[in-house]
């Protein structure tokens, strides 16, 4: 029975410690600066992304090509930004904390798109060079 209790315990540490390392990593991602191509592209007309302009984003991603192959980073983002959105509805006080979670994962996809854009502009470069 304690053995049972150790690696359970260990096993939500463990967890706990995966989910705390994927958000500081999207954090840091989201940092980077977004270029004016991918905010007027997805019609972000504010400084500040909002947690709104989410799906913008992603509706851009589905409308550009993707030369090199699937690209899964999305899917994880859209599970985390549905997940945090359902819980900022079921908990009103966790509203703030859902919207900032929000912010950054748009500000994130943001990112993302704009790597994507640049690979399939290197792509489509050495495409027409051969």
């Amino acid at each position: 029975m304690v053995a049972a209790t150790i690696i359970s315990v260990s096993l939500v540490a463990f967890a706990l410690l995966g989910l705390s390392y994927w958000r500081a990593t999207i954090s840091g991602i989201a940092a980077h600066a977004i270029s004016e191509r991918i905010r007027v592209a997805a019609g972000i007309g504010q400084k500040r992304i909002r947690p709104q302009d989410f799906r913008n984003i992603i509706i851009l991603k589905d409308l550009s090509p993707d030369l090199c192959g699937q690209n899964e980073c999305f899917k994880a983002i859209c599970a985390y930004y549905s997940a945090v959105k359902t819980l900022g509805r079921i908990i009103p006080l966790m509203g703030g904390w859902a919207d900032a979670e929000m912010a950054t994962c748009a500000r994130y996809a943001a990112v993302l798109m704009e790597q994507h854009l640049e690979r399939n502009m290197v792509y489509a470069a050495q495409v027409r060079g051969m």
